[in-house]
């Protein structure tokens, strides 16, 4: 083979890649993101208690935190692209499963999709790392980007799509996207991974003591509690909306104007983060502007300026966290652990999040204690977010 046919060979697999990634970064959040629009009509087709139907979203988030942890060790012992093809397998028949109109092939079929996404969660940022090692913050900011815009506009099409398809036929549709993801990452089991092999053997025993590193426990900590705030928001800040005298279409719309603030700054912010000696400036800004949208939202002023904030907040936090998964580590065995480790705990705090705000809130009658919540959280991700931008793990041990 003549170094122009091994070049082109080369862009053909680069670009393959690519194109893998986008797919996988459309199906982590838009298959369960089309659920909320649908459940009023999954409920009243299948006589779905709200428990029941709460746990729609839920059982994901559980996923994420229960089997982010194994999704390293999946990959050090079958590879990390087998890992992801297999963990879209899953997200197939998840999706199949739920097309049939029963409860239990629903809900087990939402778990399926739940557990693949949180494999591929946790993959992602080593892939990109590994085979775009000059451009990490450029394919962190796609990735982000593709990601959030494909969940909001299944947000938006589920409810016209179930007027024709029904609601089995608008969950189904996500199917097409996650096949053509199997067939593209079914290219990628067949590139040789034998660095990558020899890397996971030498590198084993530093990874598991990952448990050990301050900075590792810091990522977690900042993983966290931008996840907290955000699902917590995502859940609860049209009631508040509502509470202080806005209409429930104003209250959507303002929801969705803080989806809008966040999608440009998830491709932004690890741009500008990669080309940074350390992120710790920009980790202050990030929570600095999330105390301030919170105590906006806590004086019931000016709250467009407050909720606009707290979306730009969110696309910087939840950037930051994709990139120091790359940034902290050197090994790309490394940043797997440091995902899958992140990971687990953030989103175990995620699914806490809404809980406990809603607990607060029925204790106190009042929205000024929970979002008071927000405004320790807010304080204490300046203070993580300062500890977790510098420094590599490796070294921290």
């Amino acid at each position: 083979m003549t170094q122009i046919q091994q070049q082109e060979k080369s862009q053909k697999q680069i670009w393959l890649l690519f194109i893998g990634i986008v797919l996988i970064a459309i199906n982590m959040r838009a298959p369960i993101s089309a659920v909320g629009p649908l459940l009023q009509n999954i409920q009243e087709d299948l006589g779905l208690s709200n428990v029941i139907a709460g746990s729609m979203t839920t059982i994901p988030l559980v996923a994420f935190a229960l089997l982010s942890p194994l999704a390293p060790r999946w990959a050090e012992k079958y590879g990390m692209e087998r890992t992801v093809f297999f963990a879209f397998l899953f997200i197939v028949v998840g999706i199949i499963l739920r097309i049939y109109p029963d409860v239990t092939f629903l809900l087990v079929g939402t778990l399926f999709v739940g557990m693949a996404i949180a494999i591929c969660n946790v993959l992602l940022p080593p892939i990109m790392k590994q085979n775009f090692p000059l451009h990490i913050g450029l394919m962190t900011g796609i990735y982000g980007l593709v990601m959030n815009i494909a969940a909001a506009i299944s947000s938006g099409i589920s409810e016209p799509l179930a007027t024709v398809l029904n609601w089995n036929g608008a969950l189904a549709i996500w199917g097409v996207t996650s096949i053509l993801a199997v067939c593209i990452w079914s290219y990628q089991l067949r590139r040789k991974q034998k660095e990558e092999g020899r890397a996971r053997k030498v590198n084993l025993a530093t990874t598991i003591r990952l448990s050990r590193s301050r900075l590792a426990w810091y990522v977690t900590a900042f993983m966290g509690l931008q996840s907290f705030i955000y699902y917590t928001v995502l859940t609860w800040l049209p009631q508040l909306l509502v509470t202080y005298g806005y209409s429930s279409i104003s209250a959507g719309w303002m929801l969705a104007t803080m989806q809008a603030a966040l999608f440009p700054m998830t491709f932004i912010i690890p741009i500008i983060a990669a080309k940074m000696k350390n992120q710790r400036a920009l980790s202050v800004l990030t929570g600095l502007a999330f105390l301030l949208s919170s105590i906006g939202l806590l004086s019931g002023i000016w709250l467009p300026v407050w909720v606009l904030l707290m979306g730009v907040a969110c696309g910087n936090a939840f950037g930051l966290a994709m990139m120091f998964f790359s940034l902290r580590t050197i090994e790309t065995s490394h940043a797997a652990r440091l995902s899958g480790m992140a990971q687990s705990l953030g989103y175990l705090l995620a699914a806490l999040g809404p809980v406990l705000f809603g607990i607060v809130y029925e204790l106190f009658h009042s929205w000024s204690a929970p979002l008071l919540i927000l405004v320790t959280a807010s304080f204490l991700l300046c203070f993580i977010g300062y500890l977790a931008g510098d420094g590599f793990v490796e070294k921290d041990r």
